[in-house]
């Protein structure tokens, strides 16, 4: 393997020529952004715990202390959510509810039925789903606003039928201390009145532990920064969560039929959330790779946020141009690699994406980009990072409801059975097990 800088935007990493190792191994010659959310575990641990201790209090203060704001509560008043949605842009509300059309459409489809099973005559299983009663979202407010996550989080918890739904977004200074006022308006398009002021690890520990102000929930979901993702950890047992999301990230997967300019814009797309953000091409074609770089410095130039951003995220190590040996070869890195978003811009693109085996969401050719996943492909985009995507689903109608066994067995159907169950539990030295069987056919039960 042989990396090196091209020019000045984005690196290069050779694997052309070498046979790919194997699982972690061919992982680890990967890109990826340092992202210790262990070592941010024991910083946001006496946040979470003060949460726990002092409620809104403790809420108040971080708010003062790290988003520079005094606030008096922490829930954002009803006439607020109204204001925001009455001011709101028509355009910025027509294609939120255009956003929110298309995920409902697309989440709707996901719902779960009730099934029974008849394993022997009168003996059945019955799987239900039965949504979770409570859940926290979170929608980031740092670099930039994400009125679009609100979307994501909300549209799947309702389409599960989750009865109580409370989300959570920073204070910021600008706007008095509330968040954002189209994070504010989407959440009153979507019908959702509970919403705080509350950012990072402090909002989650909000979720979990419940205050004088916000009932706890079941579950917490949302992406979010380090802070947060430390505090889903803190919390993972206490609550479920979706992930713990890390920066985000696109892999390209392109041969020589792919248009290099939009190569270059799909990377910066992604660059421009933050400075540990990842863009990867993958590709056998050496020429593609030098009209991307080349394509790379007037696009990033063109565009904001090259300074504290873009250039930063592709100058980086989580972010790189991979040079393979063919198709084949591709598809065993980007499988590797797990992206978040990968793009497939090659020849018969939809049947290269259909031997894809690792990725959180897929885009097929030149005309589904990420940036339409972001906002109204009908896809959610809280999707896994880090690799994650090996074995992890981006969020769902399913992330919100929880499976539960119903097993109805007959007098009969157990008599037919009985024996196995005995045998099966004596085996395992377990005998309590198979006495609960004997005591209700009269078998002899040991000590009686």
């Amino acid at each position: 393997m042989r990396s090196e800088r091209i020019g000045s935007v984005i690196s290069r990493i050779d694997l052309r020529g070498n046979a790919l190792p194997e699982g972690g191994a061919l992982r680890d010659l990967l890109p990826r952004a340092e992202f210790d959310v262990e070592a941010a575990l024991e910083k946001v641990r006496p946040i979470c715990e003060d949460v726990h201790h002092r409620g809104t209090a403790a809420l108040i203060e971080y708010a003062e202390k790290f988003d520079g704001v005094t606030l008096e509560r922490i829930r954002v008043p009803a006439e607020a959510l109204a204001e925001a949605l009455e001011k709101l842009d028509p355009q910025v509300k027509a294609a939120l509810e255009e956003s929110i059309r298309r995920a409902r459409t697309v989440h709707r489809a996901q719902r779960r039925t009730e099934h029974t099973t008849q394993v022997v005559p009168g003996g059945t299983v019955t799987e239900k789903w039965v949504p979770v009663e409570r859940v926290g979202l979170y929608a980031p407010g740092g670099r930039s606003v994400y009125p679009s996550s609100v979307v994501m989080n909300v549209v799947p918890a309702q389409e599960a039928g989750v009865e109580s739904i409370a989300l959570a977004s920073p204070p910021q200074k600008e706007f008095g201390g509330l968040p954002h006022p189209t994070i504010l308006a989407a959440c009153a398009l979507l019908g959702v009145d509970e919403v705080y002021a509350a950012g990072g690890a402090q909002a989650v520990a909000m979720f979990a532990y419940g205050t004088e102000e916000c009932a706890s929930a079941n579950m917490v979901t949302g992406p979010g920064n380090i802070w947060v993702a430390a505090a889903k950890r803190y919390f993972t047992g206490r609550i479920g969560i979706d992930t713990e999301a890390g920066p985000t990230e696109i892999a390209v997967l392109a041969d020589e039929t792919a248009d290099p300019a939009h190569v270059a814009a799909d990377l910066i797309s992604q660059a421009e959330h933050d400075p540990m953000a990842a863009a990867v091409l993958v590709t056998d074609c050496a020429a593609l790779a030098d009209a991307v770089e080349r394509e790379l410095e007037p696009q990033v130039a063109a565009t904001k946020h090259v300074e504290d951003r873009i250039k930063p995220a592709l100058a980086g190590r989580q972010s790189a141009i991979v040079l393979v040996d063919g198709l084949e070869q591709g598809l065993k890195v980007v499988d590797a690699y797990g992206a978040e978003h990968l793009e497939i811009q090659t020849a018969d693109a939809a049947a290269v994406a259909g031997r894809v085996r690792n990725a959180g969401a897929i885009f097929v050719g030149p005309w589904a980009p990420v940036s339409l996943g972001d906002y109204c492909a009908g896809s959610n985009h809280v999707l896994p990072t880090g690799g994650c995507a090996c074995h992890s689903s981006g969020l769902s109608v399913q992330s919100f409801l929880k499976g539960i066994h119903i097993v109805d067995y007959s007098r009969d159907a157990l008599a037919e059975v009985a024996h196995h169950v005995v045998t099966l539990a004596e085996a395992e030295d377990l005998p309590a097990h198979g006495a609960a069987l004997k005591a209700r056919f009269g078998w002899k039960v040991p000590g009686q």
